[in-house]
């Protein structure tokens, strides 16, 4: 199986002060991986908001008024705003990836010990 994301909500609207949920469904078949959500505000780049490990940990970028929920029975990673603001408006996206692991090969070279010369 490959790993995917899917976000199933076109288009989401909300009212100031209200709340919305953006919704990110995933397949994978790694026990351990992270999901990501993103904004990008009409005519910028792409800011970092939120990871979540499937391993519980979060990281917040965003403040206080988003939080996202993990359900790993159903695949699927959502992006909670509340308190809406005008500035809320933007393209989010739901990313993934999985663990990155570093093996080393080989043991570090070990130097001979040598004395200056005098």
């Amino acid at each position: 199986m490959e790993d995917a994301v899917t976000q199933t909500q076109p288009a989401v609207s909300g009212v100031e002060r209200e709340s919305v949920s953006l919704d990110c469904t995933y397949e994978t078949a790694a026990s351990s991986y992270y999901l990501y959500w993103y904004k990008q505000p009409s005519g910028e780049s792409l800011n970092f908001l939120f990871q979540q490990y499937s391993g519980g940990t979060k990281r917040n970028e965003a403040g206080e008024r988003f939080s996202v929920s993990l359900e790993k029975s159903k695949s699927s990673v959502s992006l909670r705003i509340t308190a809406l603001e005008f500035g809320d408006a933007a393209m989010y996206f739901c990313a993934f990836s999985r663990d990155t692991v570093l093996k080393f090969l080989g043991s570090p070279e070990q130097k001979p010990d040598t004395s200056p010369l005098l």
